[in-house]
C-alpha cells in the first residue's frame, strides 16, 4: 500500500509542472513582435535592427511592412518598404535596414503603417496586421 502512495505521489510531483508548461504555453498570445532593437551609424547611412517573432502558429512566407520615418520634430522623413522576408514560427529572426542619407540621431520615431505584403501558403493575409505586436529597446519609438 505505501508503493502505491510514493508512486502515485511521484506521478503527480511530475504531472503538475508538465501541465503547467503545456497550459502556458497554450495560453501565451497569437502574436507576430517586431521590437526595434538598435540603430547604428554605418557609412552614412542609419542602420535599423529589428528583432522579429512569429508566434502566430502559422509560418509567414514573406512580411513587407509599409515603414515611415519620423524627424524629431515629428515630420516624415521617409516612406519606406521593409521586407522581413519570411518569419519561421517560434525561431526569432534579425533584420537589417539602412537609411542612405540619413543620420541617427536625426531620427524621432518609426511608424509601422502596416502590412504591405503578408504571404502564408502562397496566398494573402491579414495575419501581419492583425496579430501585429510592436516595441521598442531603444530611444527610438517604435509606433503602429
Amino acid at each position: 500500500m505505501s508503493f502505491r502512495r510514493s508512486a502515485l505521489a511521484v506521478l503527480v510531483s511530475v504531472a503538475v509542472p508538465v501541465m503547467a508548461l503545456a497550459q502556458s504555453a497554450e495560453d501565451a498570445p497569437r502574436q507576430l513582435s517586431l521590437e526595434l532593437n538598435g540603430v547604428q551609424d554605418v557609412g552614412g547611412a542609419c542602420r535599423l535592427t529589428f528583432l522579429a517573432q512569429n508566434r502566430t502558429g502559422t509560418a509567414i512566407d514573406k512580411a513587407v511592412f509599409e515603414t515611415v520615418i519620423f524627424d524629431t520634430s515629428g515630420g516624415v522623413m521617409r516612406l519606406s518598404l521593409f521586407d522581413f522576408r519570411e518569419l519561421p514560427v517560434d525561431r526569432p529572426r534579425v533584420r537589417q535596414f539602412d537609411l542612405p542619407e540619413i543620420p541617427c540621431d536625426t531620427i524621432g520615431n518609426a511608424l509601422i503603417n502596416g502590412a504591405n505584403s503578408c504571404v502564408i501558403d502562397g496566398a494573402e493575409s491579414r495575419v501581419c496586421d492583425t496579430e501585429l505586436s510592436l516595441g521598442s529597446r531603444i530611444a527610438v519609438e517604435l509606433l503602429g
